[in-house]
């Protein structure tokens, strides 16, 4: 949606949010609560999680520098994306959703090319040679005129942050290609899940782990891994860093990359999934809701 338009008139009723709450008045399931929060919750700290510029800082301040992949620039204009001086390889985001980002790498497939600016809320992945600056200045623009999370169950945060394009660092894996990521699930400050995803612009698996290791027999969608991803060399300290990042709310996803010698911070995602996460078997969703005991009232 254009951010000049506003959200539509069902958005700013106050019958439609009476109805709304009332409905998520008692929750039981994940996929429940994580509603109910998305209609309660506003305090500051999860505009700060969900603003990948914002965020940043309080990486910095919670675990450290050393866990940011490298910042190659931030604009509010797009245009001045014509004019950064960029390395081979960056990832270029916009601060104020998700699910939109352009990779530019020389390991991209030789006949991948850009999306169209008017469809570019998606991931791309292309070679150098295969990025004009006019062409990212288009998706750029793009992208800063959209007011993201209008859907069904209003993702209240996205409209507080500033959109602004950000360019960082291209995480390799072990294998030189776009790497792992480890999503963690954190509940008052303790994880519980660990969710893999890999081959995000190829063929695609999600796993789900206990923080043990422990393999679930849940389905999110994709395929699950063959052979099954071993036990990350990192794990112990990835869950302390998603533990600490997430210090100050009852849920947070804390996405992380393990690369060969380092833990690399992704995102924090207040609303996974934006509410409609699927779970195969469906008993899942009340067991991943165990953990999670919303308070009555958000402070």
């Amino acid at each position: 949606m254009n951010r000049s338009e506003g959200p539509r008139w069902r958005e700013r009723s106050r019958l439609v949010r009476a109805w709304r709450l009332a409905r998520t008045r008692r929750p039981r399931t994940f996929t429940e609560k994580v509603r109910y929060k998305m209609l309660r919750d506003r305090r500051p700290l999860l505009v700060t999680f969900a603003d990948k510029a914002a965020v940043r800082d309080h990486v910095a301040a919670v675990v450290g520098e050393g866990y940011l992949p490298r910042c190659h620039g931030l604009v509010r204009d797009p245009g001045e994306l014509a004019a950064l001086e960029l390395p081979e390889a960056y990832v270029l985001k916009p601060t104020h959703g998700s699910g939109a980002v352009v990779v530019v790498s020389p390991e991209a497939p030789a006949d991948a090319r850009l999306p169209e600016a008017r469809w570019s809320w998606v991931y791309a992945h292309v070679r150098p040679e295969h990025a004009g600056r006019g062409q990212l200045v288009a998706i750029a623009r793009h992208w800063v005129g959209q007011l993201y999370g209008q859907g069904p169950n209003r993702e209240w945060v996205y409209g507080q942050v500033p959109p602004q394009v950000l360019v960082e660092e291209f995480l390799r894996g072990p294998d030189g290609a776009v790497p792992d990521d480890y999503k963690f699930f954190v509940f008052h400050g303790r994880c519980h899940f660990v969710q893999v995803d890999s081959g995000r612009f190829g063929h695609r698996t999600q796993d789900f782990h206990r923080p043990d290791w422990e393999h679930l027999p849940l389905s999110g969608g994709p395929a699950w891994a063959d052979p099954p991803h071993p036990r990350p060399a990192r794990l112990e300290e990835m869950v302390a860093v998603a533990e600490r990042l997430a210090a100050g709310t009852d849920f947070v996803r804390v996405d992380l990359y393990h690369l060969p010698g380092r833990v690399v911070f992704g995102e924090l995602t207040n609303y996974p999934a934006g509410g409609d996460s699927p779970f195969t078997p469906r008993r899942f969703d009340a067991v991943f809701g165990e953990p999670w005991t919303v308070p009555r009232r958000y402070a």
